[in-house]
């Protein structure tokens, strides 16, 4: 991708000030990990594509600010999760269409392998977004493997409140996993 090339956006006032090989630089670097994030509020894949673009223009309008206190990582997940929630209770007011589930069938062993396991994490997937806001964060967070005391700076909460809210949301996630496998 060229430089400023990410969105329209990037070509707005202001956005000068950002070195691009350092955004790029780290858009390759946490840029699946903010598409899971993004994933993880947003179902629909041209929702979720936008998502993901709005979460990397508010990173690139932040990163000029980042004074190292944060690892960078904990420092975008935090500004994605800001954005992701924020989506999740504006697309929460607003009625969604549901779109058709593309048939997934066939005849080759692996390819269906591939289709069950992707149909696994889709359960997960939906199941995470299920689950009420602030578990939700968490378990995102702790998929992408971050430590306690990185999902407390992500999320601006004590350690010891992480792990008390990780416990319920495990909890909370295992027993919706579980009944949608005995239904």
């Amino acid at each position: 991708m060229p430089p400023n090339a990410c969105c329209a956006a990037c070509d707005a006032p202001g956005f000068d000030t950002v070195d691009v090989s350092d955004f790029d630089a780290l858009v390759a670097e946490y840029g699946p990990a903010i598409q899971r994030v993004a994933a993880s509020y947003e179902r629909d894949a041209g929702l979720c594509e936008d998502l993901v673009q709005d979460m990397l223009v508010a990173i690139w309008k932040a990163w000029p600010r980042f004074r190292g206190d944060a690892s960078p990582r904990t420092f975008l997940l935090r500004i994605a999760h800001n954005r992701g929630a924020s989506h999740a209770m504006t697309a929460a007011r607003q009625p969604r269409q549901t779109s058709e589930i593309p048939d997934m069938t066939s005849p080759d062993g692996t390819a269906l392998d591939a289709a069950e396991r992707q149909e696994q994490a889709d359960r997960l997937l939906d199941a995470v977004r299920e689950l009420p806001m602030g578990q939700r964060q968490l378990v995102t967070l702790a998929l992408e493997g971050l430590s306690y005391a990185e999902m407390a700076e992500v999320l601006d909460i004590s350690g010891n409140l992480v792990g008390v809210r990780l416990n319920r949301a495990r909890k909370a996630l295992t027993e919706k996993l579980s009944v949608e496998r005995h239904a």
